[in-house]
């Protein structure tokens, strides 16, 4: 439909119009010309989207391009044109399908962003109704593919998708495949002869993550996101396949209900309220939202239940960009009506965007403390689910590769858990022949030394010791929060002190020239005297810290006290072998020699000696509280969302002489399991030999 060129000269024009956005929000196109071409761009992202299940934009940034045009229309009346796509919801359809029509038209939803817009919506509503007291239904806007169900007679009939808005393609075979669509639904109890219902089909994380791993061994492209995975799902054509891709069906809306006689049953008060149709529907073994359903008495209810489920969006199994808020009585949604677009009585309230394109600008290369050599994408920077993100890690060189990202691309960014962005992919489409394909370096950054790459591993590494940038990070490691825990020696002031050369390894910290820190700026005799009484408290800490902050690969905290738990002494560990360290629990065969050559290596040996010299502890006694514990001899593991932190749960097992394990194995004895919980909670289920308890009744143990 499109060639290279027009899609490049497309997304090109795209961006243009999103960086004028981006500086003004509110203003408008200035001739016909520009409108009708602002047309064109929207056509092709609903084609991108609907038909090829792509994306060249993100949500986000459509919905910027489709309310400028909105806007520019409402001011220019005698522009608008009977194809415009405020007319009409999204044009082109595959002739892969046949084309079906739907009972009612599925429009879409207006949306809002912010508490101002939901008032603004809440004030129109009643001013339609003419009633000041109107009750709201709130539920989860699934990131998926649309889809419409009817049944007559109590037996599905049809299948379709949303197309565009009018007819889709019948899928009636692909539907049957998914077992959460009910071939048959006692209907008649209700009194309904022919129903038509509307849904998302969507596909949960973790089935989304298998896939993409199956995708990328298989040497094709990852799906940029759940939706497009789910959309391309519905449309495949050995429906066969379609159950492979563990795809599940939301229902959450009924726009038909008619009796035996063609009376509809909306309109004559058989149902009464969209609740009462989510009841409905949930009573009749559909999969609905009615787990996260909510009636608000009012819109200030409402903005707070928005506020407070966005916090926790990103512990749900599905992809969640926003939540729909609708009147519940149907009689005053009626009163409300619709425009040609989107019902009145019904808005979406977008939460911050997770996904974003912009511009990859230049890569720079960073020196970890263990010498692995990280590229980071330097971004045109982008507002991303509440942040400014400018800087992306691309993990290593076979990342780059597989994705084939280069310099100046058009790259999909994604935040991740809402905290650490990565690059999904790049916007192949967008390039225009000024990329760059990226060059690992060969050499060090920092020191120049030549690389050195494992057969084994992915990474690059710097195997000189004494990296100046290994250095720091190893310093900076060492006192972390989670290791030794110095308070005052941050990441700046550890960079600082190496450049000052104060400091060269780790035992430098135990002997500090202190009237030489006191000639730096911001350094007084209180910060001063805080920093000594901070590293002194460090050298009581205990060996499991000690081990975790000496930086040993492969070796977190949970390992570390799994190994501290083998000895009296630090330096027992020379005595180990290979095959004894992989006898720990936790400890597998690439770990255990990471650990065994670490205590026979002549520099790590002499850091641990200086230690002991400074009065580092690096004992380990088992504690006779914890030996008479209430959990002594027990093993734990807790997942899913707690109202305790986990590491606060973790530190209650060890005190009361319990220990933690890293997975659900057959020396499990408990598994704490908190909302949410997921893969290893239907692990410890299959394994049928691990007691699965709650919060409370983990606290009862300890009492």
């Amino acid at each position: 439909m499109y060639s290279k060129e027009q899609e490049q000269k497309l997304i090109h024009d795209s961006q243009e119009l999103l960086k004028q956005l981006k500086h003004a929000q509110n203003f408008l196109l200035h001739s016909e010309n520009e409108t009708e071409q602002l047309r064109k761009i929207i056509r092709y992202h609903e084609w991108k989207y609907y038909v090829q299940s792509e994306i060249a934009i993100t949500d986000f940034e459509f919905d910027q391009l489709y309310d400028l045009l909105k806007r520019t229309e409402a001011e220019h009346h005698d522009w608008i044109t009977s194809d415009s796509p405020t007319q009409r919801v999204a044009k082109g359809l595959t002739k892969e399908f046949p084309e079906v029509q739907h009972l009612v038209p599925m429009l879409s939803l207006d949306n809002s962003y912010d508490a101002e817009d939901l008032n603004d919506w809440d004030e129109r509503v009643k001013k339609l109704i003419e009633d000041s007291n109107v009750e709201y239904c709130v539920e989860p806007k699934f990131d998926g593919a649309g889809i419409s169900l009817v049944y007559e007679n109590n037996q599905f009939m049809r299948g379709a998708t949303r197309g565009d808005g009018s007819v889709g393609e019948e899928i009636t075979t692909n539907c049957k495949q998914l077992r959460s669509i009910p071939l048959s639904a006692d209907f008649k109890k209700y009194g309904i002869h022919k129903i038509e219902i509307r849904g998302e089909v969507l596909i949960n994380k973790n089935s989304f993550q298998k896939i993409n791993e199956k995708r990328i061994k298989d040497g094709l492209p990852p799906f940029g996101n759940p939706r497009n995975a789910a959309s391309g799902g519905l449309r495949i054509k050995d429906s066969s396949e379609v159950g492979k891709r563990g795809m599940e069906a939301f229902l959450y809306h009924i726009s038909v209900a008619e009796d035996e006689s063609g009376n509809d049953l909306l309109a004559s008060g058989g149902i009464k309220s969209h609740s009462h149709a989510i009841e409905t529907l949930d009573s009749l073994g559909f999969k609905s939202p009615r787990k996260e359903f909510f009636i608000a008495k009012n819109i200030a209810d409402v903005i707070d239940y928005c506020h407070q489920f966005e916090k926790r969006r990103e512990n749900l199994p599905y992809e969640i960009d926003g939540l729909v808020i609708k009147v519940d009585k149907l009689e005053l949604q009626k009163k409300c009506g619709y425009t040609s677009h989107h019902p009145r009585w019904a808005i979406a309230y977008k939460f911050a965007a997770k996904q974003a394109t912009t511009e990859l600008l230049k890569v720079e290369y960073q020196v970890g403390r263990t010498g692995a050599i990280t590229p980071v994408a330097k971004l045109e920077p982008i507002a991303l689910a509440g942040v400014t993100v400018s800087s992306v890690s691309m993990f290593n060189e076979e990342f780059i590769r597989e994705k084939d990202i280069r310099v100046h691309d058009k790259v999909l960014v994604e935040r991740a858990g809402e905290v650490i962005p990565y690059i999904v992919m790049p916007i192949v489409e967008a390039r225009t022949g000024a990329e760059e394909k990226i060059i690992f370096p060969t050499h060090c950054p920092v020191c120049d030394s030549k690389l050195f790459k494992p057969e084994t591993e992915a990474n690059w590494r710097c195997i000189n010791y004494n990296c100046p940038a290994q250095v720091s990070e190893r310093i900076i490691h060492y006192v972390s929060k989670d290791a030794m825990d110095i308070a005052g020696l941050g990441e700046k002031i550890v960079e600082e002190f190496v450049a000052q050369n104060f400091i060269h390894t780790i035992p430098d910290i135990y002997n500090l020239n202190f009237e030489a820190i006191g000639k730096l700026e911001g350094w007084k005799e209180k910060s001063i005297n805080n920093l000594k009484a901070a590293i002194e408290k460090s050298k009581t800490q205990s060996l499991p810290r000690l081990l975790f902050g000496l930086g040993i690969r492969f070796v977190g905290e949970t390992t570390a006290k799994k190994l501290a738990q083998q000895v009296n002494d630090i330096s027992e560990f020379q005595n180990f072998s290979v095959e004894q360290l992989q006898a720990i629990e936790d400890v597998g065969p690439k770990v255990a020699v990471s650990i065994h050559d670490f205590f026979h290596d002549e520099n790590n040996l002499k850091i641990i000696s200086q230690l002991k010299e400074s009065g580092v502890n690096t004992q380990h006694t088992k504690t006779e509280s914890a030996m008479d514990g209430k959990l002594f001899g027990k093993t734990f593991l807790f997942t899913g969302t707690m109202n305790m932190k986990r590491s606060d749960a973790e530190e209650m097992v060890e005190t009361n002489g319990g220990n933690i394990l890293g997975s659900v194995t057959s020396k499990l004895n408990y598994l704490v399991v908190g909302e949410d919980a997921g893969s290893k909670l239907a692990k410890a289920q299959k394994l049928g030999t691990v007691n699965i308890i709650r919060e409370a009744d983990f606290l009862k143990m300890i009492e």
